[in-house]
């Protein structure tokens, strides 16, 4: 069963945080909602539809911006009051706009998220979980690493709120008064966590539990059941066809079909609706791009009574609405298209408001050019709020970095203090250009200048960068604004940038071991840490001493960090990783003036069990290359004959998928090199660690692996 939604505009405000829109209790059944949401400038907006318009019902002054926005109320009365938080303060507004709360929660940080639940009040701030009752302090919690999200699950199942947060380190942290119950792992950072049918869910058997949907930052939907004690996953949605984070979910039976549908927003601006099949199997039925991140979603009915939508909020503020209502007349040969009285009065207003705009630029340019050339004008830089992020895929092991402005991006300069290559992205369509770089005096690596089509705010580049090659990348970006302005952003490359935090390892695996100690304090080895890997939270963890664990997500090898004060182990089955990790730490204590013991315990089992991790990757792309290589003589041969049918059939397919087959090549430049830069490098460490130097065998090496074959490769390494 498909569903057919149409896009409606209804008003902008300002640039907008997540989940600050909501759509307030309807009065009767089938009557439409009002619209409440919240800005960068501290203004909320409250407005219903009338007859095509949006009417104001209140809007606020400006003051700071507002971070998140929820609804509550009495319990058992509607969820109707609109609380706003704003720095570390909530406000309460009644739906006619009356300010009845304003509420300091006196935190150093600013409130990242909120929930609302009767005379109960739970925020976030980065890593502080506090929980209010009538503004009470009731409990409170330190977690772990970053809360991204927070929702509370009570119901008559349930002896007492459960609140659950979505913790940047891939866990669910369910709570019990101020201590952690238990924490679910989840397959990525959650970013989202939205209670399933609002109740928590449609459990039948009571003492099992309520229902909980996350979403997490790299695209991948779940359904956990939390019980009191523990936690079940139900299902999980893989991200396959690589779209954008989640960054809001809602759930509403937007099918009509009686079972309430999952309404997602993504960063990349797709909205989704996934309805269930008679398995109870979540299935996408519906999918739609805006040109930006979607920070709020909500299911009801605004635009016009008894017509269903899905209505969001997007980065810059546009309140958006996916109606089920039609919006299109259609008309056989020879028939008439009447407008309707609404949509003439509709076009005329349109008409009239685009005329005050023409004046208003004309007036507003005049102006310009007198104030250009007074003496006494100052000119101003206009400030514009940037949304970026710079993450790590998984699948591919490079770096997304995404960068949204309010207003259309002129150019952007990427400029690189080490080396990393540009990969394609087939959503960016801007045009790039790289200048010459002087890489040996002033270690400067790149410099792309990405020039962007009209309209384009947002903008999606991919980079991967070498392991133990460590600095900086800086985006200049410039939006068409007059004066012309710039904003710079830096993103730091660490050592061991392709490694991904995960919740456990194989022990099973050949290890190396690398063990420091010296007089450093837990806070100081944890600083290095944080320089040397990614996904590790800035905040020094509480108790004595705390272990990681990282994958490799170019080859799939593994990492092991246990630390505490005066001493830090770390365990790894690539050799490569343990001297990329001595090398940086000995450099940082030297930086310090600090005195280190660091002991290996090589173990030469784990290269040849490395290498064989690196064979398959390496045997498809020399494949790769090689069918690439043949594509030209091939297609001079089948002009020369008229048809490939006197090919053998492994050429015929080459021919067939010559398309394709550029195209892969084309997205990975460098991935043979890189491959080999891998190789070298493990065979230099092997040896580096036995107090050898093997550097004038590297040409031989290189020999190997143009002739690549896994054994003689592994009896190099063995014999050399």
């Amino acid at each position: 069963m498909e569903i057919h939604l149409n896009r409606v505009d209804y008003i902008q405000v300002g640039v907008t945080s997540l989940k600050t829109m909501k759509l307030l209790p309807a009065l009767g059944k089938k009557a439409t909602q009002k619209v409440a949401v919240a800005d960068h400038d501290g203004v909320l907006t409250c407005f219903g539809m009338k007859k095509g318009e949006a009417v104001p019902v209140f809007k606020t002054l400006p003051g700071p911006k507002i971070s998140r926005m929820d609804l509550g109320g009495a319990a058992g009365t509607p969820q109707e009051k609109i609380f706003v938080c704003s720095g570390s303060q909530v406000r309460g507004f009644t739906k006619k706009g009356k300010l009845f709360l304003t509420f300091e929660a006196n935190l150093t940080e600013s409130i990242n998220a909120m929930h609302v639940l009767g005379a109960d009040l739970f925020v976030c701030a980065s890593y502080i979980y506090n929980h209010y009752c009538d503004c009470k302090d009731q409990h409170y919690y330190l977690s772990g690493d970053k809360i991204n999200d927070i929702t509370c699950l009570s119901s008559e199942n349930l002896s007492r709120p459960v609140p659950v947060l979505a913790c940047q380190d891939r866990v669910l942290r369910v709570l019990q008064g101020s201590e952690l119950a238990y924490d679910v792992e989840v397959p990525g950072p959650p970013s989202v966590l939205e209670l399933y049918n609002k109740d928590g869910g449609n459990v039948t058997d009571f003492s099992t539990g309520e229902e909980i949907l996350y979403g997490t930052t790299d695209g991948k939907i779940g359904l956990v059941q939390i019980g009191e004690s523990a936690a079940a996953i139900k299902w999980e949605i893989d991200n396959d066809k690589k779209k954008g984070g989640i960054l809001c979910i809602d759930t509403y039976d937007i099918m009509g079909d009686g079972v309430n549908d999952i309404l997602v927003g993504r960063d990349d601006g797709t909205v989704e609706v996934f309805g269930f099949d008679s398995a109870s199997e979540p299935t996408l039925r519906f999918e739609h791009v805006l040109s930006e991140s979607v920070t709020s979603i909500q299911g009801g009915c605004v635009g016009k009574e008894s017509y269903d939508e899905v209505l969001t909020a997007t980065y810059t503020g546009w309140v958006t609405g996916l109606t089920t209502e039609p919006q299109k007349a259609e008309a056989g040969p020879g028939d008439k298209v009447r407008m309707s009285k609404e949509i003439q009065s509709k076009v005329e207003a349109l008409r009239a408001e685009l005329e005050q705009l023409q004046v208003k630029v004309l007036q507003g340019r005049e102006q310009y050019q007198q104030t250009s050339q007074s003496t006494t004008a100052v000119s101003a830089v206009p400030v514009f709020s940037i949304n970026d992020k710079f993450t790590l895929s998984q699948d591919d092991a490079s770096y997304s970095l995404t960068l949204e402005v309010q207003t259309a991006i002129d150019n952007l300069l990427l400029q690189s203090d080490v080396p990393i290559d540009l990969l394609d992205v087939d959503k960016n369509s801007a045009v790039v250009s790289f200048s010459e770089c002087d890489s040996e005096p002033n270690g400067n690596f790149l410099l792309a200048t990405y020039r962007c089509q009209a309209n384009t705010t947002r903008l999606e580049l991919r980079v991967r960068s070498i392991e133990g090659q460590y600095g900086t990348l800086q985006a200049y970006i410039t939006p068409r604004l007059q004066p012309k302005t710039c904003q710079v952003r830096q993103y730091q490359i660490k050592p061991l940038s392709l490694h991904q935090r995960t919740h456990s390892i194989d022990q099973e695996r050949p290890m190396n071991r690398l063990s420091l100690v010296g007089q450093f304090s837990f806070a100081e080895i944890h600083s290095w840490v944080v320089f040397c890997l990614p996904e590790v939270p800035e905040k020094t963890p509480a108790g004595e001493s705390i272990t990681f664990y990282f994958h490799n997500t170019f080859l799939g090898t593994q990492l092991e960090a246990t630390y505490c004060k005066g001493e830090g182990h770390f365990k790894s089955d690539n050799v490569s990783t343990i001297s990329i990790l001595s090398d940086v730490l000995s450099k940082e204590a030297t930086k310090r003036k600090m005195n280190l013991n660091i002991s290996y315990d090589i173990n030469d089992d784990s290269v040849s069990h490395t290498l064989k991790m690196i064979h398959p990757k390496l045997e498809y792309q020399l494949l790769l290359a090689r069918k690439v290589q043949l594509i030209d003589a091939l297609k001079e041969l089948q002009v020369h004959e008229g048809n490939p049918d006197f090919l053998i059939p492994e050429y015929r397919n080459i021919l067939d998928e010559s398309a394709s087959l550029l195209e892969e090549y084309k997205k990975q430049p460098a991935h043979l090199e890189r491959l080999y830069g891998m190789i070298t490098d493990l065979f230099i460490d092997k040896f580096k660690f036995k107090g050898q130097n093997v550097k004038t065998k590297v040409s031989s090496l290189l020999e190997i692996l143009d002739n690549y074959d896994l054994n003689s490769l592994l009896d190099f390494f063995n014999e050399a």
